[in-house]
C-alpha cells in the first residue's frame, strides 16, 4: 500500500492555501461593507446638499462596488477549490487508514441481473465501485460502472493500461478535476435536461432580429428628442416604444425563460463543466488514448473550453430574467433578452450537437482517475500481461479490498488444467478465493491493475454463480432460481468461451441429487470449453478429475487444529481437502 505522506503533505499545504486566501476573503468582504456604507452616505449627503461632487462619488463607489464583488467571488471560488483538495486528500487518508470510506457506493447501478455484479459485489456498500470511485459528476459515475461491467478488447485493454498507468503519475491533475467535479452541483436531473436542452432548437424569426435592434434605435432616438425639444409629444410616444417592447418581449417570455432549464445557476455549472474541460486541454499527455480525447475537444478549430464558457455567459444573462423590475426596465429599452436569446440559438445551432461529446469525456477522464487512483494507492498491483492465447497465470493473486497485511496471496494458473474443483471446510477461504479471481479477471478485462505480483490474462466474460436467493416477486424458489442462472450460464458458453465461478450449486436438493447434478454441470462446461472454478464440500465430486485429468484438477483451502482451535492459513494447495472441521467445531461449541 502506498506511503501516505503524499497525501498527508498535499493536505497540509492546501490547508495552508486556504487559510491564506480565507484572509483575503475576510478582507475583500470588509472592503464591501465600508463601499457599501459610503454608497449610502454619499447618496444622504447628495440629497441633502445637491451637490453634483456627490454625484460623482455615488457612481464611483457604485462602480468600485460591483468591481470587488466580481473579485470577491473569484476568491470565493479559489477559497472553495482549496478546501475542497484538502477534503479530497483527507478522504484519501480515512479510507487508507480504514476510519470511514466517505466514497458513493453505486448502489443504484446494482442490476436486477447480471453475469457477475451482484455474485461480486461490485456495487453497495463496501463495494468494489465504492472503494475504486472517484468520480463527482453524473456522467462519471455512469461511466465507471458501465466500464465496470464491461469487458474490453485487447487494444481497448491496452489502451486503457496506458492511459491508467500515465494518469497514476498525474496526482495533482487527477485531483483537480475531481476538486472541479465536486463543486460543479451536477446531477443526473442537470445532465438529462442539459442533454435534452441541446438536441431542442427553437425558430428565431427574421422579424424578431429586426426588432431587437431597430425598436432600440427608435428609442434611444425618442429619449434624445424628449431631452433636447420641449414637445411631450415624444415623451408620449417614448412611454408607447417602451411598452410596446415590453409586448415583444412577453411573447418571448416563456420561450426564453425555458432556455435556462428551470435551474438555479445553471451558468455556474455550465462555467464548471468548462474548467474540467479546459484541465484536459492544457495537460500535457504522452498515452495514445487521452491524446485522442484530448483532440476530440476541439471543434471547428476552437477549444471545447471556450465554447462552454461562452454558454455558460450566455446562460447568465439569461438568468437575469427571473428579476422583474430588472428585466422589465432593460427589456422594456434595448431589448437586452431578446439580443441574448439570439446569441443562444445562435451557439445551440453551432456547437450544442457536441455538449453531449464533451461531457463523455468529461465522464471518461473521471473513470479512468479513479482506475488510476486504484494503480497509485496499490503500487504492489502489476497490469496484466493481455494475450489471446487462453492463458490465464496469477502469481500472488489476492483479493483487492482486502488490507494488504491482512491479505494471504495465492498463485493460480489455468495453462494446463482449465477449471479447477475446490474443497475446503467453511471460512476456510474457497469463496473469497473465487471472488478474487472473479474481481482481477474483470479489473483485467477493463485495463486496470489487478490485485497480483504479476499477471497474465486473456480477458473473458466473467460468468459467476455464487450468491442467489428467492425471489417473492416472481414466486420462485432458491433452487429454481439456481437453475435459471445455470441454464443462462450454459447458454453463453454456446456463444463464448468464458470464465466460469460456482459456489457450491445444486444447495436445494438431496445430497445424491446434488451430487450427481454437480458432476453433470461440471462435465457440460467443460464440454463448452470453460475456464474457471467450482468450489464444493462433496468429496466425490472430485474424482471427475481422474476421468479428465488434462482438463480438471482439484485444489483445497485446508484448515488444521492446533492446541484445540481451528487454524486457517488460506493458502491453495494441490489436492482434495483431507481434515474435517465442522464436527470439532460443534463439539467445541457444545452443539453436540
Amino acid at each position: 500500500m502506498i506511503n501516505t505522506n503524499t497525501y498527508q503533505k498535499l493536505r497540509q499545504a492546501h490547508q495552508n492555501s486556504y487559510q491564506e486566501i480565507s484572509k483575503t476573503y475576510q478582507l475583500i468582504s470588509f472592503i464591501r461593507l465600508v463601499i457599501a456604507m459610503v454608497f449610502i452616505v454619499f447618496i444622504y449627503y447628495f440629497f441633502k446638499t445637491d451637490n453634483t461632487y456627490f454625484l460623482w462619488a455615488i457612481l464611483i463607489a457604485f462602480f468600485s462596488f460591483f468591481i470587488v464583488i466580481k473579485w470577491h467571488d473569484k476568491v470565493a471560488f479559489k477559497r472553495r477549490i482549496f478546501k475542497t483538495l484538502k477534503n479530497i486528500n483527507e478522504d484519501e487518508l480515512n479510507y487508507l487508514e480504514k476510519k470511514e470510506i466517505t466514497f458513493k457506493n453505486g448502489v443504484e447501478f446494482l442490476p436486477k441481473s447480471h453475469d457477475y455484479a451482484f455474485d461480486l459485489d461490485f456495487f453497495g456498500e463496501n463495494s468494489i465501485f465504492q472503494n475504486i470511485n472517484r468520480t463527482a459528476t453524473f456522467k462519471g459515475k455512469n461511466t465507471l460502472a458501465n466500464l465496470l461491467m464491461s469487458l474490453k478488447s485487447k487494444e481497448e485493454i491496452i489502451q486503457n493500461q496506458e492511459a491508467i498507468r500515465e494518469l497514476a503519475s498525474k496526482i495533482t491533475f487527477r485531483q483537480d478535476v475531481l476538486a472541479l467535479a465536486k463543486i460543479t452541483a451536477d446531477s443526473e436531473e442537470v445532465y438529462t435536461n442539459l442533454i435534452k436542452w441541446s438536441k431542442t432548437i427553437n425558430p428565431y424569426a427574421k422579424i424578431l432580429t429586426i426588432a431587437s435592434f431597430v425598436m432600440p434605435l427608435i428609442f434611444i432616438g425618442l429619449f434624445i428628442l424628449s431631452q433636447v425639444e420641449d414637445n411631450t409629444i415624444f415623451s408620449k410616444l417614448l412611454f408607447m416604444i417602451f411598452l410596446l417592447n415590453l409586448g415583444i418581449f412577453g411573447s418571448l417570455f416563456s420561450k426564453i425563460k425555458g432556455e435556462i432549464l428551470n435551474f438555479h445557476k445553471i451558468n455556474e455549472i455550465i462555467r464548471n463543466y468548462g474548467l474540467i474541460i479546459n484541465h484536459i486541454e492544457t495537460e500535457n499527455f504522452t498515452a495514445p488514448k487521452l491524446k485522442n480525447l484530448q483532440r476530440q475537444l476541439t471543434f471547428d478549430n476552437i477549444k471545447a473550453s471556450k465554447q462552454i464558457q461562452n454558454l455558460s455567459s450566455l446562460f447568465k444573462q439569461i438568468e437575469g430574467i427571473i428579476n422583474p423590475i430588472a428585466a422589465v426596465i432593460i427589456n422594456g429599452t434595448i431589448l437586452y433578452h431578446l439580443h441574448a436569446y439570439r446569441f443562444l440559438i445562435r451557439w445551440k445551432k453551432a456547437y450544442a450537437t457536441q455538449i453531449s461529446l464533451w461531457l463523455d469525456i468529461i465522464g471518461e477522464f473521471e473513470a479512468l482517475n479513479s482506475l488510476a487512483n486504484l494503480s497509485y494507492n496499490n503500487p504492489a498491483f502489476c497490469f496484466p500481461e493481455i494475450n489471446e492465447e487462453y492463458k490465464i497465470d496469477f502469481k500472488e493473486l489476492g483479493h483487492p479490498l482486502i488490507k494488504e497485511n491482512g491479505r494471504v496471496n495465492n498463485t493460480v494458473n489455468f495453462n494446463t488444467e482449465n477449471f479447477i474443483i475446490l474443497t475446503g471446510s467453511n471460512m476456510a477461504g474457497k469463496s473469497t478465493f473465487l471472488r478474487s479471481l472473479g474481481v482481477n479477471m474483470v479489473l483485467a478485462g477493463v485495463g486496470s491493475v489487478v490485485c497480483a505480483k504479476e499477471a497474465t490474462v486473456h480477458p473473458l466474460k466473467v460468468l459467476v454463480s455464487m450468491r442467489l436467493s428467492d425471489s417473492l416477486e416472481e414466486n420462485e424458489s432458491y433452487f429454481f432460481a439456481e437453475v435459471k442462472r445455470l441454464k443462462e450460464i450454459m447458454n453463453k458458453l454456446d456463444k463464448e468461451v468464458s470464465f466460469v465461478l460456482l459456489d457450491e450449486i445444486l444447495r436445494g436438493t438431496n445430497s445424491d441429487d446434488k451430487r450427481s447434478g454437480t458432476i453433470e454441470v461440471i462435465k457440460k462446461m467443460i464440454a463448452k470449453k470453460a475456464i474457471g472454478a467450482i468450489a464444493t464440500h462433496d468429496l466425490e465430486v472430485c474424482k471427475t478429475t481422474e476421468e479428465f485429468p488434462k482438463i480438471l484438477s482439484n485444489k483445497n483451502f485446508e484448515v488444521e487444529i492446533v492446541k484445540n482451535e481451528l487454524v486457517f492459513d488460506y493458502k491453495l494447495r494441490e489436492g482434495i481437502c483431507k481434515n474435517k472441521s465442522a464436527t470439532f467445531l460443534m463439539k467445541k461449541m457444545g452443539v453436540i
